[in-house]
């Protein structure tokens, strides 16, 4: 069970989660310094908010980033509690970009995409550092370049960490366990939200979980249904690293995140009984068993986001002073 399961997981996780890491660094770094003063002039409403902050935290690949971010800004008096309303919603669509990209199941090209970045950032590296009067006229773009190849090297890994995730499928057919689990969570969806939930707090990432129920998906070993479970209990999961950050934070930065559980928590409950729905709509979008659950995942927190977006404009919001 070691060699077949265990490994793999850890294996794949490791890839998986440093792929997402160097990405997350790489991005952060090229357009991080411009996000505190992008983020006070986009949030005059909470539609600009909202639209703004899908997409930078899909440029970010970092929800967490951009909502630890904003409860900074929103501790120094930078930005009032309301403008952070549309920014949460934000963060929960930009995410979807992560899981979307896994769907498609372009991991074969993972190694290609990791050699090319490796190279495209090498030349840029010898560039910027000799300075050849040929291309001084490019000086200025091999810092960002090199940044951007970090970045699609890191996406690769996280391609290539999914590919070994999905060669645990067959062995876990074979296991009692799973097969306990699957039969137990069909019975009672939330076993899939616990597992979900659970797993995404321990690992402080949902793409990571959902990408691993999108490779068992795909090889024919979670079912849909149960793997939509499971991206509603990451989505909740993923509240925790605020939650964390919350502490010793002000007033108002404990009021973002706990706001941020409530938005999550409550799409979740929300959703619960409709699991079966939101399966079918997936399915009308893709016939491939991992890409109906990023589908899911995006449907989620689009219809949850626009749903929660008219509560932004009430009138209470902009009345709320919270102190420190």
């Amino acid at each position: 069970m070691f060699n077949t399961i265990i490994f793999p997981v850890i294996y794949g996780l490791v890839i998986f989660l440093a792929g997402m890491k160097i990405m997350e660094t790489a991005l952060g770094s090229w357009a991080g310094p411009l996000l505190s003063s992008f983020l006070r002039k986009a949030t005059s409403s909470p539609l600009k908010g909202m639209l703004f902050s899908t997409g930078i935290t899909a440029i970010l690949q970092s929800s967490t980033a951009v909502t630890v971010l904003t409860m900074g800004l929103v501790n120094a008096g930078l930005l009032t509690y309301e403008r952070t309303l549309g920014i949460i919603l934000g963060t929960n669509i930009g995410t979807c970009i992560t899981t979307e990209l896994i769907g498609l199941q372009i991991g074969q090209i993972a190694l290609p995409l990791l050699g090319v970045s490796g190279l495209a950032w090498t030349f840029a590296v010898i560039a910027d550092e000799y300075k050849p009067f040929f291309m001084r006229a490019c000086a200025h773009l091999w810092r960002p370049i090199q940044l951007i190849s970090l970045a699609i090297a890191g996406f690769a890994l996280v391609m290539l960490g999914i590919r070994v995730m999905q060669m645990i499928g067959p062995p876990l057919e074979n296991t009692g366990l799973f097969g306990w689990f699957i039969a137990q969570a069909a019975h009672n969806v939330w076993w899939g939200i616990t597992a979900g939930a659970v797993l995404t707090a321990l690992m402080h990432s949902s793409a990571a979980v959902i990408g691993l129920a999108i490779a068992l998906a795909a090889s024919g070993t979670l079912p849909v249904g149960i793997g939509i479970a499971i991206v509603l209990g990451a989505n909740v999961g993923t509240c925790v690293t605020a939650v964390i950050a919350a502490i010793g934070s002000t007033k108002s930065g404990q009021f973002v995140a706990w706001t941020h559980v409530v938005l999550n928590l409550g799409g979740a409950l929300l959703f619960m009984p409709f699991i079966e729905q939101l399966q079918w709509l997936s399915a009308a979008l893709s016939a491939d068993d991992g890409a109906q659950i990023a589908r899911a995942q995006t449907l989620f927190n689009i219809i949850c986001s626009a749903a929660a977006l008219p509560l932004c404009y009430l009138p209470i919001w902009r009345k709320l002073r919270i102190g420190k």
